[in-house]
Formats: C-alpha cells, structure tokens, sequence
C-alpha cells in the first residue's frame, strides 16, 4: 500500500491532495514536490524492511513511492534499478582519489538513468488508466518510456528532436512507440507534448513537469544509501557528481536524500555537484551569478542528453546544490570527450552526458573545490552504445592494414 503523500510548490509553498492537482502549480507554474507522511513512515517502516523483499530493483522502495505496485513481473519492468555501485580500484589509483566510487546506470533495461523515472510514472499511468503516456525527448527518457511501456502493453508516444542521435532514434522506434520527429529543438518537442497532452487528455511523462518523474530518480539516493553512505564512514562529506541538463536528475537525487533525512535515516546530505556542459550551462550560469532565475541559453554540445535551452526543473536544481553546500561546474566538449577515453581505458563505456560527471571532477579539483580526501562518487547516467558516434570523436582511429604479420607488427608493438 502506497503511503499517504501531498504535493507542495517549490517555489510558493502552497500545498494541494492529489487529486487537486496533475503537474505544476497552478498559481507559479513551478514544478512540484511529492511530500510523503514522514511521521507516519518513522512509526512504521525500519530500513530492514525496504531490501527484506529481496527485490533487487527499485521497487524494494515501494513504501518510499507515491504509486502503488504497478505489476509488471518477469518483464523490464521489474529490473529497473539497483545498478552496481562499484569501488573501481586502477580509476582510484590513476586520478588520485582513493575513496571513490562509481554509480553505473547503463544495466538499466534501456541502458540509461531514464528509466527510474519513466518505471514510477508508467506505475501512475496506469492507476489513474492513462490511455496514452507522452513525453518529449532528446532519445534516453523516450527510450526509457518506450521500452518499458512496451513490456507493460501501455501505449506511448514520444516526440524527439530531428536531430537526436540515430541510434536513440532506432531504439524508440524498435519497441513500437510512435515517434515523431520535430523540426526543432528539445524544447519545441517539449512544448508540442505539453500542448498534445491538454488538448487530448494523454498523461504527459515531461521531465520535472511531471512530479512522479522526482520520485522515480530520488531512487537512486536511496541506492546510494544502501549501498555505500550507511556502511561506510567518513569524517568527511560525501560529494557526488551529476551530470545537469534538465536538472531534474540532480533535483531527485536531492529529493531522495532529503526523505532519507526526514526519516531519520540519514544524518548528512551528501554534497551535490552539478556539471553542465559549456554550450548548455544555463543553471551553472545561474548559480555562480547568484540568481534565482534561470535564463535560457542556445544549447550546442556533444552530449545531448544535457543540452537543453531552457531548463524545466533549473529551480530545484539550483536549490539541490545550494542546500547541500555543493556547487556547480562547467566543462567543454573536449574535456567530456577526454572523460569519455579515460573511463572506457578502466572499463566503462558511457556516453557524453555521463562522462560529465568525471570531467566535473576534474574541473572542481583543479578549482580547489573537492581535494583528494573526499569520498567521491560519480554518476554514470547512460551506456555509451546511445551515441556511438560522439564516442568516435573521443579517440584515435584505428590503423588499417594489409593482412599480413610484417604489417601487424608495424601497427601493434610485440615487445
């Protein structure tokens, strides 16, 4: 049984049931945040009760969730989340940060982050029998909806930028969803799906504007919980990199950890550093000029999974850094692309967006922002197979020769 919840604004405070209200506020248009019975879930819920289940996905955390168990047994459904967190030694040793760790997401059933979110909004969709769920995006959250919709019989539609990376587009278009492409931006797809979505009644999955979408990536807090913050202690405070588009990422993570604290599970948040990319670096922008508002930018980058022009969830993802006394940090195409080799030579394939996390390491150290003593980890949002294209870019080609071992040798030292 799902707990008792409401929502509240994020920005003007005001508080509306569930049945009040679907997606913004309707006073601010800000986005909205999912305020569980915190009193309710102290006298109730132990944290052995959550892995007791054995349910080696994301919803092990069902009295944690607005939604009620969605179904879904033995499709993808059911294998969203839980991802490997990993200590990756020789990654220790060749950056010099020996307390780091790695948050791999691309085990995920269409190998990115997205699908936390899209897994908790289909669990909506269907309790409240949404006949079609929409979304807008730039390949992975339309990948995410499109797959796992797909293992569910839901139907989705999903609006893409003409110039989203191919293979996102061929992944949409293998699980059956209707794919449009739009002659425009990301945020041109956005707007249509939000107009789409009033004028014919579909259950629009938009990141942040849909608040369930919060509560599908505050998942991976808990995970990180789990897994590492509750068995290892540090004097220090822990600081995690995340890879900034939307802001909605960075906004759940942020939300899972405050509930985590509410429950009085979690004594410290973790300190959160966004890392935007500098052609899409509207929300950094923000920050370091100390703003609230958020102005939008003519995003061009290699990692297209950030390249947003207008942030939708920017408030709460400046809050999520500025609450957490963490920061925000900007690198170029060629520092992500650098990140994108140096993980792929320890054993990780990702792509742009999620090689962000490790060249905002990077950056942040040599601002002086993290040292070596902190126990860092660093979010891997999605697989490099999403855009193997950029992943080309980010090496040297490789040597053709003539089939034979004179050739060979030339190419490939044998000593």
């Amino acid at each position: 049984m799902k707990p008792a919840f409401t929502f509240r604004c994020s920005f003007c405070g005001r508080e509306f049931e569930p049945h009040q209200v679907t997606y913004t506020c309707p006073h601010d248009g800000h986005n909205l945040d999912v305020l569980l019975d915190y009193a309710a879930l102290r006298r109730q819920l132990r944290p052995a009760h959550l892995w007791q289940t054995g349910e080696p996905s994301l919803w092990r955390y069902l009295p944690l969730l607005p939604v009620d168990d969605p179904g879904g047994h033995g499709t993808p459904l059911r294998r969203v989340g839980f991802t490997p967190l990993e200590e990756a030694p020789r990654l220790r040793a060749a950056l010099g940060f020996p307390y780091l760790w790695v948050k791999d997401e691309s085990p995920n059933p269409t190998a990115s982050f997205k699908d936390r979110a899209s897994a908790v909004v289909l669990a909506r969709a269907r309790e409240i029998r949404a006949q079609v769920v929409v979304t807008a995006s730039t390949g992975n959250a339309g990948a995410a909806l499109a797959g796992l919709a797909a293992s569910v019989g839901q139907r989705a539609v999903i609006l893409a930028p003409r110039t989203a990376p191919r293979p996102k587009i061929a992944q949409l278009l293998m699980y059956g969803a209707q794919v449009v492409l739009v002659d425009g931006s990301y945020d041109d797809a956005y707007d249509l799906s939000v107009k789409a979505a009033e004028r014919w009644g579909w259950f629009c999955r938009n990141t942040g504007y849909n608040p369930f979408t919060t509560e599908g990536k505050k998942t991976a807090a808990f995970e990180i919980w789990e897994q590492l913050l509750r068995q290892v202690r540090t004097k220090r405070p822990w600081v995690l990199f995340v890879p900034v588009g939307d802001g909605n990422i960075i906004s759940g993570l942020y939300k899972g950890f405050w509930d985590l604290h509410q429950l009085g599970w979690l004594e410290a948040l973790p300190r959160l550093f966004g890392v935007q990319a500098e052609g899409s670096a509207a929300i950094a922008r923000a920050f370091t000029q100390g703003k609230g508002r958020i102005e939008p930018v003519e995003a061009r980058t290699v990692a297209d999974s950030i390249s947003v022009n207008l942030p939708r969830d920017g408030y709460r993802a400046l809050r999520a850094v500025r609450e957490t006394h963490g920061h925000y940090v900007v690198v170029s195409d060629g520092e992500i692309l650098q990140a994108m080799q140096t993980l792929g030579r320890y054993g990780w394939f990702v792509e742009p967006a999620a090689a962000a996390s490790l060249a905002g390491l990077w950056k942040a150290r040599d601002q002086g922002l993290v040292s070596p003593e902190d126990p860092v980890v660093l979010l891997l949002t999605g697989s490099g197979l999403k855009d193997p294209e950029a992943a080309l870019q980010a090496v040297p080609p490789a040597p053709v020769i003539a089939p034979t071992l004179d050739a060979l040798e030339k190419a490939v030292p044998t000593g």
